[in-house]
């Protein structure tokens, strides 16, 4: 009996010791995380705006960390991919709008002309209200059908048209890019928007997948002073910007919005109820023209995206790649909130690129080998518009067919014990399966995206991939519904997210993101060694880009 205690004793202490040991290599693994963390949204790199040599410092550090673990350099220049953007910003001073009707010009005294549009000088041109300005096939919805929208301006409410379709497809087609091909595609010009908020509510097409970013600026025609115009960035190489093409891009407010009415027996009023109604909205030729001149100020930055591989050890399959990435850009000095104007940026997305460090360390340390080649990339400018990943997406340096997958990190937040991962796009691909394959060794749930109306599957740099026909995923920390970590992760939203204070000063759980990286880790390893390539599901929506591939 005495000898049965004594080794079950030392079954205890040994099992004991095992979980300290395994705590203490989380620590370890969690501290030296947050060390990259500590560099890269240091004060000193000013929030690693593109373009600043903040930007270059946290360019050097990734570099140099990509070296030390013996990653392969796989950049243009070393572990370097030059991109180039294209930064215009319009001069308000030099800058109008008017409608011109029956001879006179009225100014549009509360439009706004946006550096987004191409114009860099004047033109005129006719107008037509098209309804919500959507094209969506899946719901038989086309606001652009019978129209002529050749050589003309498309004036339309921001809002979501009265139908039913999935999450995912609404929130491909309501992209400022997405909105913008459509209307391309039926010979409109430009765009003028009336906002949601003037349009009497609705969700309006975002930012996510615009390839432009900034705020705009009023044209000077009148009405109240505005703030001083930010630039708009984009890629200069524009053959990577399927969107690229507006002459004209204008924000409308309501006195705007009266004014092109005028005469048209239509009203703001109606539309609001019609939207409120969930109706369709009437679509109808605007009488006159609208006279826009812009002058812009057009500068080039010189940026980079980071790219290292671990190869692979297969005869074969090496020559396939399953990339990692994370955006290492963020948004640099903006406007004082308590008197600090330095956006650090910590989780948003520091995080994600320490994480990528930290995994192709460990990859690397562990001695394994995988079959496939894993390509670490640390994208630049994700803030303005995905710029970073999609130039990378178009212009890969390893073969673009060869790219079987995409796990994409951003702001994963490690604000609590990690119980459960959310994948964003965990029903759309076979990588489903391979994350819950991978979590479930760690002891760690999945669960789908728990707020897909906020669209974030298509608004980080996953979806440079996606719209090519790549598989991809990207996580949060998840939680359940009317938890504390609910409110944890809501209250940091509301009150961190984009704003100075995502900065070291913060509370994160160091052990919950060690064990996040050793999940995507394991992850990367089963899309690297399995046999068949991921695949979309046969009902996923975006199934559709990987026509071709």
């Amino acid at each position: 009996m005495k000898s049965a205690i004594l080794s079950a004793s030392f079954l205890a202490a040994a099992v004991a010791a095992g979980v300290a040991a395994q705590s203490a290599d989380l620590t370890s693994e969690g501290k030296a995380w947050w060390a990259h963390i500590q560099y890269l949204a240091d004060d000193k790199l000013e929030g690693r705006n593109v373009g600043t040599p903040g930007f270059d410092k946290a360019v050097e550090y990734v570099e140099a960390q990509f070296k030390a673990i013996g990653l392969k350099p796989m950049g243009v220049n070393g572990f370097r991919q030059p991109v180039k953007l294209d930064s215009r910003t319009l001069v308000r001073e030099q800058s109008s709008l008017t409608l011109v009707r029956d001879g006179k010009e009225e100014p549009l005294v509360d439009g706004i002309l946006t550096a987004r549009g191409e114009l860099d000088g004047a033109m005129e041109a006719p107008l037509v209200f098209v309804g919500y300005g959507m094209s969506i096939p899946e719901a038989n919805w086309d606001d652009f059908k019978g129209l002529d929208l050749r050589g003309k301006i498309a004036v339309y409410v921001n809002a979501f048209p009265p139908v039913t379709v999935s999450d995912n497809v609404k929130s491909h087609v309501n992209t400022a890019d997405e909105r913008w091909l459509a209307l391309k595609r039926a010979g409109a010009i430009g765009v003028a928007t009336i906002p949601p908020a003037a349009g009497g509510g609705g969700q309006g097409g975002g930012a996510a997948g615009t390839t432009g970013s900034g705020a705009a600026a009023t044209t000077g025609s009148g009405g109240a002073a505005a703030p001083a115009p930010a630039p708009v960035i984009t890629l200069l190489d524009r053959e990577l910007v399927d969107a690229a093409g507006e002459t004209v891009a204008i924000n409308l407010g309501l006195r705007s919005v009266a004014t092109l009415l005028a005469g048209s027996g239509h009203t703001m009023s109606e539309f609001v109820q019609l939207i409120a109604a969930g109706q369709p909205l009437p679509r109808f030729a605007i009488a006159g023209t609208l006279k826009a001149r812009a002058a812009l100020k057009r500068e080039t930055i010189e940026s980079t995206n980071v790219v290292g591989m671990f190869e692979g050890s297969d005869p074969t399959l090496k020559s396939e790649y399953v990339i990692m990435t994370a955006h290492l850009d963020h948004v640099g000095i903006g406007r004082a909130v308590n008197g600090d104007s330095l956006y650090n940026g910590a989780m948003d997305d520091a995080s994600g690129v320490a994480a990528v460090i930290e995994t192709a360390r460990l990859l690397k340390a562990s001695g394994v080998k995988t079959k496939r080649s894993v390509v670490f990339v640390a994208v630049t400018a994700e803030e303005k518009g995905l710029l970073g990943s999609r130039y990378f997406a178009g212009r890969p340096t390893v073969p673009f067919k060869q790219i079987v997958a995409d796990i994409n990190l951003d702001m994963f937040l490690p604000l609590y014990a990690l119980k459960v991962i959310e994948v964003q796009g965990l029903a759309e691909s076979s990588l489903g399966e391979s994350v819950r394959a991978a979590a479930k060794t760690l002891g760690v749930d999945v669960q789908t995206d728990r707020e897909p109306e906020q669209n974030r599957f298509i608004r980080s740099d996953q979806y440079s991939f996606i719209r090519k026909g790549v598989p991809a995923l990207a996580f949060k920390f998840g939680y359940e519904f009317g938890s504390p970590e609910e409110t944890i992760r809501k209250n940091w939203v509301r009150d961190v997210y984009h704003k100075p204070n995502d900065d070291l000063n913060q509370p994160v759980n160091l052990e919950a993101a060690a064990t996040f990286n050793r999940v995507i880790m394991t992850l990367l390893q089963r899309v690297a060694n399995d046999t068949a390539r991921p695949t979309w599901s046969t009902d996923s929506f975006f199934k559709r880009f990987a026509n071709g591939r």
